[in-house]
């Protein structure tokens, strides 16, 4: 059987949207090749399932898209907490790129197309000696750029990140620009088109900017804080917050803040801001406000009382150790990742990438790629 085509999905920095296009370019190229796998190289953002560490992104498309291989040969080289450290002193780049080798001529083997999500901007991973144009240049794979929003910026960082692809001889197919401001899309759309134009490089799409895919879930936020579930249960925490609030008001004030999918973040002791936010979900009053959950912070109880009207309530409120200027910005600096439960989130990728990327375009390129 030929090689599948095959394509990897890059990016400019951190959290630019390379599982976004991936996942939406895995159901787009479906519908032309249902025989489609996906693979990440070298993954960072790590939790382990049974015996091995896997990226949670391979979790994630083994998930949505029910693939039926293994989940190490999805994710042959993650890299937790220390692993760096680890391979700095005593490490072997020869045993980590035959993994990689072997986990992806199994992964492809009966696919006519292979996804390759990539980690971070062209030089991540030099540490360990497999930054993603090494990998690409390993499984001879030619790269898609997925970059911000923005006219200059955007340009500066593709070319930045195009020199490191040829220095090592990966060829560039395109990019994708995503998050653009919706205010701004026509003129950015415009300019940066002609922009790449003129450096040679082709734009396979503009994207705008969702709040949706931005936003966490209830769930994330219990996961990635690590809190003590108080009230709610699971069948509830799958809902999106879109709003954080630092309780540090009268209630009376609060109430002009409860509006739109509101976590309230305020110590435990705070039971006036708390029996404020669950008075939110009173009917005829729910449908002007609209809290959706609350971190108590501080590691402080409610009374007993107010923890009984909160359970009645099926309010979703966790509790941490932390003080709440600690826990809003170790919330403001989450890296919001799509997962499996995020239903919503999902057919809004898929929806998206179909709308906005020219995938018959970018497919149109590739058949160079088959040897």
């Amino acid at each position: 059987m030929d090689k599948p085509l095959r394509i990897y999905v890059a990016a400019t920095r951190q959290n630019d949207g390379k599982t976004t296009t991936a996942l939406g370019l895995l159901e787009a190229i479906s519908e032309h090749y249902p025989e489609i796998g996906y693979i990440k190289p070298v993954g960072q953002q790590v939790k382990l399932i049974g015996k091995h560490e896997i990226d949670k992104d391979a979790t994630l498309m083994k998930d949505v898209f029910h693939i039926g291989s293994p989940l190490y040969d999805m994710s042959p080289v993650a890299v937790p907490r220390g692993f760096t450290e680890e391979y700095i002193t005593r490490g072997d780049v020869h045993q980590l790129k035959q993994r990689i080798r072997q986990a992806y001529r199994r992964e492809s083997a009966e696919q006519r197309f292979m996804v390759i999500e990539g980690t971070g901007h062209a030089g991540v991973g030099s540490v360990i000696d497999l930054c993603n144009a090494a990998v690409a240049k390993m499984l001879d794979t030619p790269v898609l750029i997925v970059t911000c929003g923005g006219i200059g910026r955007p340009i500066d960082e593709v070319m930045l990140n195009k020199a490191v692809f040829d220095n090592y001889g990966v060829k560039v197919l395109g990019v994708i620009v995503n998050k653009v401001i919706p205010e701004k899309y026509e003129k950015i759309n415009k300019l940066v088109r002609i922009g790449f134009k003129n450096k040679g490089i082709e734009t396979f799409g503009v994207v705008p900017f969702y709040p949706l895919l931005s936003s966490p879930t209830l769930r994330q936020l219990l996961e990635d804080i690590r809190g003590e579930l108080l009230s709610g249960d699971d069948s509830n925490l799958d809902v999106i917050v879109s709003k954080i609030l630092v309780g540090a008001m009268a209630p009376h004030e609060a109430f002009d803040y409860f509006k739109g999918d509101v976590l309230l973040i305020t110590p435990g002791n705070r039971e006036d801001l708390i029996l404020a936010a669950v008075s939110c979900n009173v009917p005829g009053v729910r449908e002007d406000y609209n809290v959706r959950g609350m971190i108590l912070t501080c590691g402080i109880w409610p009374n007993g009382t107010v923890l009984k009207i909160l359970k009645q309530a099926r309010v979703p409120v966790f509790l941490v150790q932390d003080d709440t200027f600690t826990t809003a910005q170790k919330i403001n600096n989450l890296i919001i990742k799509i997962r499996p439960q995020d239903k919503e989130k999902i057919a809004t990728v898929k929806q998206m990438i179909k709308e906005y990327v020219d995938v018959d375009g970018l497919m149109e390129r590739l058949p160079e790629n088959r040897t």
